[in-house]
């Protein structure tokens, strides 16, 4: 059998014929209408979730079943119904019009493939071996290469797609390195100056290459108001210089990470900035020690608060009172050195002293330490551990669950 003549097709505003509303749809309706194609969908019955993109109005939904003549006026057509006469009659058609059709069951009698597709940073990695599961595994391991620095990109040919002068607030997430984003992990790869935070993955600190500069922003001039002045400063200075800066800090920037007042700084300053949202460690770390922040009919809300200020300050903005009504979950960050008046105030307002707790130490780590005890013998339990910062604390019922895969390793 011949070879595919590999192209791209450019269907952004282009009409393209869906016949078949199953699992199949399901998975290449996405790829479409990101290529900005103006779907139609063919078909009596659809999965629930091609059913939300109809009712989300990203495509338009026929629904009933094939007839001649669906496919006027269109691009390019996918035959991918549970019935194999449907999708040869849709084939037949598409071939008496010229227009390029797959038809998913068989896929030697259309006039097109489907190859295995990826994206990666402006690359759209397509593979056709014949085999889909040879063409899936090539297309994972080029992708693979690409993101880890293995196989060039071609970057270094494309000046105009580097990210140029400006800032990245990446968040690295709870610890570790593997919980980055892919997008967060390449925007380091490309950074001339790196500010990093105390928190933030360290290991990928020693992937950078020997000219990039590393600040550790814990060594910025000591106080909390002070530093945040110097960090905004020199995130802007070293943009202005034609320098490309990734903010790099633990979690995610906008829980408790101070990320959106460095926003405000550079966009005063007019210096672009970018956000890359982070893995929060207020869901991930609970949930590498075993503790789910939800479960159905145990809890039906988490509220994260930060342990910054204590209970009683006059700078705090947390109502203690209304959190000790809750009866779902509370997690709380930065509160190790406080702990003590988090769990009076607490029980104070009206939550158990029976109410199971946790506190999870460098979580995700493989240093991580978890202590478990009523929230009346917390604070006991963490000074008999000796547990030290940073650690995260979750209070409610969903801690006294047993995670099946904790408790079999354990």
């Amino acid at each position: 059998m011949p070879q595919h003549y590999l192209a791209g097709l450019r269907l952004a505003g282009r009409k393209v014929v869906v016949v078949g509303g199953g699992t199949v749809a399901q998975r290449r309706l996405p790829r479409l209408l990101a290529a900005g194609a103006a779907v139609e969908l063919v078909a009596p019955h659809t999965t629930p979730s091609v059913q939300a993109l109809a009712e989300s109005k990203e495509l338009v939904w026929h629904p009933r079943p094939y007839r001649a003549g669906d496919l006027d006026g269109a691009w390019y057509a996918l035959a991918c119904s549970d019935d194999a006469n449907v999708n040869a009659a849709v084939a037949a058609e598409a071939e008496r019009a010229r227009i390029f059709c797959v038809r998913a069951d068989a896929g030697e009698h259309g006039t097109a493939v489907t190859p295995a597709t990826g994206y990666h940073d402006g690359l759209l990695v397509g593979v056709l071996s014949g085999a889909p599961r040879r063409s899936a595994a090539v297309r994972d391991a080029v992708l693979d290469g690409v993101r880890s620095g293995l196989i060039l990109d071609g970057d270094e040919q494309w000046g105009d797609e580097s990210p140029g002068p400006g800032v990245a607030l990446v968040g690295g997430g709870p610890g570790d390195p593997e919980l980055i984003t892919v997008r967060g992990r390449r925007l380091l790869s490309r950074a001339d100056v790196v500010v990093v935070d105390r928190l933030a993955p360290r290991e990928l600190l020693d992937e950078l290459p020997d000219q990039v500069e590393v600040i550790d922003a814990a060594k910025i001039p000591y106080g909390r108001a002070v530093a945040q002045k110097a960090i905004n400063q020199a995130l802007i200075e070293h943009a202005r210089a034609g320098r490309f800066v990734v903010r790099l800090k633990g979690g995610d920037p906008y829980v408790f990470g101070r990320g959106f007042e460095e926003v405000l700084a550079c966009a005063e300053a007019g210096v672009p900035v970018t956000v890359v949202p982070g893995v929060t460690s207020a869901f991930s770390v609970p949930a590498a020690a075993g503790v789910p922040v939800t479960h159905r009919g145990v809890a039906h809300e988490v509220v994260v608060v930060s342990g910054h200020v204590p209970p009683g300050d006059e700078r705090s903005l947390v109502d203690w009172e209304a959190l000790g009504r809750l009866r779902g979950t509370v997690v709380l960050l930065m509160g190790v050195e406080h702990i003590g008046l988090f769990v009076d105030a607490l029980i104070a307002a009206g939550r158990p002293g029976s109410t199971p707790a946790a506190v999870i130490q460098e979580g995700t780590l493989r240093t991580q330490r978890v202590v478990r005890a009523p929230l009346s013998g917390l604070a006991d339990a963490v000074a008999e551990a000796g547990i030290r910062p940073p650690a995260v604390t979750v209070i409610g019922p969903v801690t006294g669950l047993a995670d099946p895969a904790v408790a079999l390793s354990g």
